[in-house]
């Protein structure tokens, strides 16, 4: 399993009337989480597109609110992947607060497509090199 953890402080731009962060404002936050736990590895998004011209596209999001996200709130993601990806990768998301209170959890799947035929591949061997020993 690989887990990582990301801070992030809601911002007064990103909440709604009533100060919690907007709704609509959580799948930036797992984007956050996704690119942040990739560069961890030493690996990036854009490389994955550039050189080894694979893209990404989400399939599927699946979200439950708890508690809101407060203005200023300082949230930790925590971006867990609990199995080898072959041609979906499915992360989950944990999301607290600096009280350690979870405020939301999500699914998110992503398929790998090569972007000169627009067809799905399986995973890179660089990203599956790269992850392979957090599932051993």
């Amino acid at each position: 399993m690989l887990k990582h953890r990301y801070q992030k402080r809601v911002r007064y731009g990103e909440t709604d009337p009533m100060g919690y962060l907007y709704y609509g404002q959580y799948p930036l936050l797992y984007e956050i989480g996704r690119v942040e736990a990739i560069r961890s590895l030493g690996l990036s998004y854009k490389v994955l597109e550039e050189q080894h011209r694979v893209m990404m596209p989400v399939i599927s999001v699946e979200a439950k609110y708890y508690k809101p996200a407060l203005y200023d709130d300082l949230l930790s993601i925590d971006t867990i992947l609990t199995e080898m990806p072959r041609r979906i990768i499915s992360y989950d998301f944990e999301i607290y607060n600096s009280e350690e209170i979870l405020l939301h959890t999500a699914n998110v799947k992503l398929v790998f497509v090569n972007m000169d035929t627009k067809k799905m591949v399986s995973i890179p061997n660089y990203l599956s090199e790269a992850i392979k020993s957090y599932f051993v």
